[in-house]
């Protein structure tokens, strides 16, 4: 069965999220977070599409639970809104048990990809352990992607799980985290390059609103990362996303990540914003232009 996104024609917002809190509840959300402290579903995140210009999007799991995915794919199968899901699987278990288990779901295409909170795992090196690398291997035989979210720090793990699962398409969130509050993000940018490296790493402009804001200037600070993975990666290999809902945590967060990613887009040739846009997604997950 070939996995793949199904996407309206337009933009695709690669990364984001919705969450039921009765269902699958959030203890990370604190009380600085009253934004966020709800439940979103697809009728929210049409709304959020319609107001950044996009078209569909990649629905991204907050929870290490086959019940989340499962919810996720019941949203994929029922709206537009959402063209692929990237779920959970335990990849330190019984992966193949796992998606056994999601193949039964009416919407088992629409899974294009997996991921585990690498960055909040209290094992810091998860990405490394031998039966996570085997289980990641395993998904690109299976044709799914692998997401991977990370601290800067953990840069060159995901540098060497890349060059041990060569054949799986590994899919890095939200650029690595990169503290752009910092005085420098020179470390970050030299260990984003070596990852660059890898040919079956792509990579989300997402996730870098709220990190932006803790610097002195946040625009320029905003644009020299998107600068370093425009050179490390080139357009072919980024793809768009807001990080929604987390991205309300600034009250203009979704509006001003879309003009800013705007204002980038603007000054590249009309196939470069395609692959942006869309492209990449398409060709990172799978499914028809």
């Amino acid at each position: 069965m070939a996995h793949g996104l199904t996407p309206v024609p337009g933009p695709i917002d690669a990364h984001v999220h919705l969450w039921d809190l009765a269902r699958t509840p959030q203890p990370w959300i604190d009380a600085s977070m009253a934004a966020i402290d709800r439940d979103f579903d697809v009728d929210d995140l049409a709304e959020h599409l319609a107001l950044i210009g996009a078209a569909s999007a990649v629905l991204v799991q907050v929870d290490h639970s086959l019940e989340e995915t499962e919810w996720m794919l019941d949203r994929a199968v029922a709206s537009s809104s959402v063209a692929g899901v990237v779920g959970w699987v335990d990849l330190d278990g019984d992966p193949a048990r796992d998606l056994a288990r999601l193949g039964t779901h009416p919407g088992f295409q629409q899974l294009v990809g997996i991921r585990h909170l690498a960055h909040v795992d209290p094992d810091s090196t998860w990405l490394t352990r031998q039966r996570v690398i085997t289980g990641v291997r395993a998904l690109g035989a299976a044709g799914l992607a692998f997401d991977l979210v990370v601290r800067d720090h953990q840069l060159p793990l995901a540098a060497a799980l890349a060059g041990l699962a060569p054949d799986t398409t590994l899919v890095l969130d939200h650029l690595g985290n990169p503290q752009l509050g910092a005085a420098s993000i020179d470390g970050w940018a030299r260990d984003l390059r070596a990852l660059s490296a890898h040919e079956r790493v792509v990579a989300k402009l997402s996730g870098l609103i709220l990190e932006a804001a803790r610097a002195t200037d946040p625009a320029a600070r905003l644009r020299e990362a998107v600068d370093v993975a425009l050179a490390a990666f080139g357009p072919e290999r980024l793809m768009m996303g807001s990080d929604w809902p987390l991205v309300l945590l600034d009250p203009i967060g979704d509006i001003e990540w879309a003009a800013t990613l705007a204002e980038i887009l603007g000054e590249l040739s009309p196939s470069e914003r395609e692959s942006i846009q869309r492209g990449t997604a398409i060709a990172a997950y799978g499914g028809t232009t």
